[in-house]
């Protein structure tokens, strides 16, 4: 039998069976305010706040009834997973109420079956950062060491509409709309929901899946999905090896240095993570962004010099070097000091293969060199010969 009644709250009166609950329970668990606004008892009540760990004695002390308030609907990223565990599903009778995201995104009128949802409570909030940097409507469930301002400002400059919906369901409700700059010049109020909007690529079709994120329907893609000058793109057969190396995915942010026709930046964009392509040449920026627009993705484009154009980026999860300017020594030990997982090189000169594993060893990553040769089949009247591709050297490290 349910021994602990987890009652989520919207601002709407309680259902009877809920309300009869908490009259019964011989403890009440909550939040300050919840616990205030619902006039509980100071005998029979306990406050949820720091680590938990003292609302979790007292549940497990209690003999009878248990009362626990949340907000919005608690089994979506709420204390219903952390109940389950301690106590099993089976202790629990829930009561949800009307999640702050579905509240958010009602009250700024758009439909949510093709967001994402991220949480940046209790977390570092990178991953949630770069969500947001690559897909085009995330609600982000904010903490009170990482705000709308801080979100605001981290995303100042790509081009982004913020909706900010602080205390849903109480009178003090506020609802605000703005750019990434004003919002980061505004105080805001604990709790709240954040929609981070890319206004030109919110439009999709009517989908199957919930958040928007579906198989790209393929990887590593031929040259010819690209425009790019007279062959300077990475070949599809080493981007399948350079790919698998950097392991893009949601939350991660890849940096495509030398990007060249951007092939690599849009293929990790393709599989959900943010990417930024740096490319020094600006006909090759150019040509990065009508790429972009192709493929319908989310890529920054970076026009400069590495390393100096690296300086100011935020830190990546992975970084793929393909272009060997005169930087590149310093280029490549900046991208193994600042990348949270790993670095790939690509290198067809054999100077540079040995000193380039060499760097990423001394920056504490582990190595691995692979040496790629690629031949496609070509016909030759009616007969078929082999056509060697240009072979690379694919250096790449990871952190332990």
């Amino acid at each position: 039998m349910s021994r602990i009644a987890v009652i989520g709250l919207d601002g709407r009166p309680l259902d009877l069976e809920a309300e009869d609950m908490v009259r019964k329970a011989a403890l009440v668990v909550g939040g300050e305010r919840h616990l205030q606004d619902l006039s509980i008892e100071t005998g029979r009540a306990a406050v949820l706040k720091g680590d938990l760990s003292e609302a979790l004695a007292r549940i497990e002390e209690a003999e009878s009834l248990v009362a626990v308030f949340a907000s919005g609907d608690p089994g979506f990223f709420g204390i219903v997973r952390l109940l389950g565990e301690r106590f099993g599903p089976q202790s629990l009778r829930v009561f949800p109420a009307v999640s702050s995201v579905s509240l958010a995104f009602a009250r700024a009128g758009l439909h949510w079956d093709d967001a994402v949802t991220v949480s940046a409570h209790g977390r570092d909030p990178h991953r949630a950062l770069n969500v947001c940097r690559s897909h085009p409507k995330v609600a982000v469930l904010t903490s009170p060491t990482f705000g709308p301002a801080a979100l605001a400002e981290a995303l100042d400059g790509l081009d982004r509409s913020l909706v900010v919906a602080e205390r849903l369901g109480e009178p003090e409700e506020r609802v605000f709309r703005g750019e990434a700059a004003t919002v980061a010049g505004m105080e805001w109020e604990d709790p709240n929901v954040v929609l981070v909007l890319d206004e030109g690529r919110m439009a999709s079709p009517k989908g199957w899946i919930s958040s928007g994120i579906e198989s790209p329907g393929g990887w590593a893609l031929p040259e010819s999905a690209f425009e790019h000058r007279s062959g300077m793109i990475t070949k599809s057969e080493t981007r399948a090896l350079v790919l698998a190396r950097l392991g893009p995915g949601p939350g991660d942010l890849v940096w495509d240095v030398g990007a060249g026709s951007g092939s690599v930046a849009i293929e990790c964009a393709r599989l959900g993570a943010a990417a930024v392509a740096v490319e020094h040449d600006a006909e090759s920026c150019a040509r990065i962004r009508q790429n972009v627009a192709r493929h319908g993705v989310c890529v920054r484009v970076v026009e400069g010099e590495a390393p100096e154009a690296l300086q100011g980026l935020p830190d990546p999860d992975a970084v793929f070097v393909g272009g060997t300017g005169s930087g590149f020594e310093e280029t490549a030990k900046l991208a193994a000091v600042r990348a949270r997982r790993s670095v790939v090189l690509t290198l067809i000169t054999l100077e540079r293969v040995v000193p380039a594993a060499k760097i990423l060893e001394d920056c504490g990553l582990e190595t691995e060199t692979t040496f790629l040769q690629a031949s496609r089949m070509k016909g030759v009247g009616e007969l078929h010969r082999l056509a060697a591709e240009t072979p690379v050297f694919v250096v790449s490290g990871s952190k332990p």
